[in-house]
């Protein structure tokens, strides 16, 4: 798949791209459990165009070795932040060796300033057995 193909619904998809810069990170805590996690994200493309890459602690350090390198991304999926794309791994991706380099990155196209409009799903009911 290529980065210009990546759209909000897209899951189990496997890309190569080039690491192009990793971004600051922050601290922030787990809702469920409250532990401490670092976040930070990665600008990463290739020919079709980039894509922020959102990374988990130790996926951070590893990633910002590979800055000027290409990866492969695989069972990577989509999730929208504040209405913009990003890449991520989520518990089944990894991070692999690249199956081919990169050479150019388009980086005049950026899926991460596209727009999108958040659906909310209707809530779900559970419980009670609807009138039977």
């Amino acid at each position: 798949m290529k980065v210009r193909d990546l759209r909000p619904s897209s899951r189990w998809f496997t890309v190569t791209v080039k690491v192009l810069d990793v971004g600051e990170e922050k601290t922030v805590f787990s809702r469920r459990d409250r532990s401490r996690h670092r976040v930070a994200e990665a600008l990463v493309g290739d020919e079709t165009g980039t894509i922020l890459f959102s990374l988990w602690d130790e996926d951070i350090d590893r990633v910002r070795e590979m800055v000027g390198s290409s990866i492969t991304v695989r069972n990577g999926y989509i999730v929208l932040f504040r209405g913009s794309m990003r890449l991520a791994l989520g518990r089944f991706g990894t991070i692999e060796e690249p199956v081919r380099e990169i050479e150019n990155v388009n980086e005049s196209v950026n899926m991460s300033e596209k727009r999108y409009e958040m659906r909310r799903s209707p809530p779900r009911r559970f419980g009670g057995r609807r009138g039977y």
